[in-house]
């Protein structure tokens, strides 16, 4: 595996719970590298676009058409200074994956950005993303320092953004347009889809 651009946890140990507070075996939670690319791709695309993403709660299929990222963008988060790419696997198999990259914010403090957060639609709603969630966050305030946690939603998935407010985000009105017109991003199926930043306090 290639080592990651950024420190992190070699191999993490996790517990998530099935539906019901029922034990699942422990996850493993490691730096992505890019033999995992085709995989991780893969992963993504199928939480959120297509007939597949269906079977899970945080589909797109309804909003976008198309890719939601491909391999280079894979390949160029795992090699970008600053960015690490976490893969949760179960069994061998990847689960979950997120991204973590360190910046700063006005002021020059250090911050996290959270991103490119997945989860296999069969397993999603058994506290699965909120075990990578809440270990992004240790692993970003208590090895990285970051002072706060960022992110970006698109404001009509109205759940997934009340899914991050339970969880300690806040929405702050800064909102951003979404890439019409490049199909790296998908493409849309309304004309109203923007991102709103959502942050939480890691100290």
């Amino acid at each position: 595996m290639n080592a990651p651009n950024a420190a992190g946890p070699q191999d993490t140990a996790l517990h998530d719970a099935a539906p019901g507070g029922t034990a699942v075996p422990a996850l493993r939670l490691r730096p992505a590298g890019e033999e995992d690319v085709p995989a991780l791709v893969a992963l993504v695309q199928s939480a959120y676009r297509g007939e597949s993403s269906r079977a899970g709660w945080t589909t797109e299929a309804d909003l976008l058409d198309g890719q939601r990222t491909d391999p280079e963008g894979v390949a160029g988060v795992i090699r970008a200074p600053g960015s690490l790419l976490l893969v949760a696997e179960r069994d061998g198999e990847p689960v979950a994956c997120c991204q973590l990259e360190r910046r700063t914010d006005g002021s020059g403090q250090p911050v996290a950005y959270f991103g490119m957060f997945a989860v296999r639609p069969s397993l999603q709603g058994g506290g699965l993303g909120g075990a990578v969630l809440a270990e992004a966050e240790r692993l970003a305030r208590d090895e990285w320092g970051a002072r706060e946690m960022h992110m970006t939603v698109i404001t009509v998935r109205a759940e997934l953004v009340a899914w991050y407010e339970r969880r300690g985000y806040v929405r702050t009105g800064q909102r951003s347009p979404f890439p019409y017109g490049d199909e790296r991003f998908g493409v849309p199926r309304r004309p109203d889809l923007e991102f709103e930043l959502l942050v939480k306090p890691l100290r």
